[in-house]
């Protein structure tokens, strides 16, 4: 069963999860529970897309593992109409942010989950997304 309520985790907070295996993130993961934690399709190939840059067989069995052991959403209905909605109004305001950011931003409004990440003054001009960055000290 799934909880109620799930964070979202970004490229930078499950990369700093394959540095530091024991750190912080783990330390949330725990508290919250692995049932509680997933990501995106669009991070797992950011992931591995950096895995595969280095050439590191260690690197990209990290990624593999930590992939592995969460699920792994891909991008389904209704994501588009709040990708569409969310581009232009950051077009309109002149704040757009990157694609993948946009993306990801969409599919955690769609879900209603919480994003989790370092990132957190680019996804701040999200109206309606909750985003917490793990990496800093606090709740």
């Amino acid at each position: 069963m799934k909880p109620k309520h799930r964070f979202f985790l970004d490229t930078n907070i499950l990369s700093d999860l394959v540095r530091h295996p024991q750190g912080v993130v783990a330390q949330r993961i725990r508290e919250h529970g692995e049932q509680a934690v997933c990501t995106s399709v669009i991070v797992a190939c950011e992931l591995r897309f950096g895995a595969a840059k280095r050439q590191s067989p260690r690197l990209s069995a990290q990624v593999e593992a930590i992939l592995a052991a969460m699920d792994v959403l891909s991008l389904e209905a209704p994501v588009d109409e709040h990708y569409a909605r969310l581009r232009l109004h950051l077009e309109l305001i002149g704040t757009p942010i990157g694609p993948n950011d946009m993306l990801l931003a969409a599919q955690a409004l769609a879900e209603n989950f919480t994003l989790v990440s370092a990132n957190t003054n680019e996804f701040h001009r999200v109206p309606g997304l909750m985003c917490v960055n793990w990496l800093q000290a606090g709740p």
